[in-house]
């Protein structure tokens, strides 16, 4: 990754930002910092910011973060100062129908598809995600980790 880049921030690096008991949520709240000063432009699309929704709502019971609405839309006004929000377009969905197809997606890889045709859409070369080696591969978008994009931003 090289200054002026963007990259897309996939929801579980956020809930880990969020979420103090996370191993990775030091690593994960740097992360804004880390990409100003690196040059890099952090965004996310409507299926982040519901996931987020999603899951900082839930009760902790059922594997959620337990906030109270108006703490998960804090975060998201939070989020937002930092992220560029693309569009989801139907480009977005006309790419999304093609990389399901090929390789066959199905369940719940159809949203980590959908990140890759938000990212191919617009230009975005890379995703960071906590979870690179599970996340399904799609030509014209690197997954990478925290660990992973601070070492390519370094190199």
């Amino acid at each position: 990754m090289t200054a002026g880049e963007s990259l897309l921030v996939d929801t579980n690096v956020l809930l880990a930002a969020t979420d103090r008991s996370r191993i990775e949520h030091a690593r994960a709240q740097q992360l804004f910092g880390r990409c100003r000063s690196a040059g890099l432009h952090p965004t996310w699309c409507g299926q982040v910011m519901r996931e987020y929704l999603v899951v900082a709502t839930r009760p902790i019971a059922a594997n959620g973060l337990g906030l109270s609405l108006t703490d998960a839309l804090e975060n998201v006004v939070r989020f937002r100062r930092h992220m560029v929000l693309l569009d989801e377009t139907e480009q977005v969905a006309l790419t999304l129908l093609k990389l399901v197809r090929d390789p066959e997606t199905t369940g719940k890889r159809v949203h980590d598809a959908n990140l890759a045709a938000v990212a191919l859409t617009h230009g975005v070369p890379a995703i960071v995600t906590l979870d690179a080696g599970g996340f399904a591969a799609y030509r014209g978008v690197k997954m990478l980790n925290l660990d992973q994009l601070w070492a390519e931003t370094i190199a």
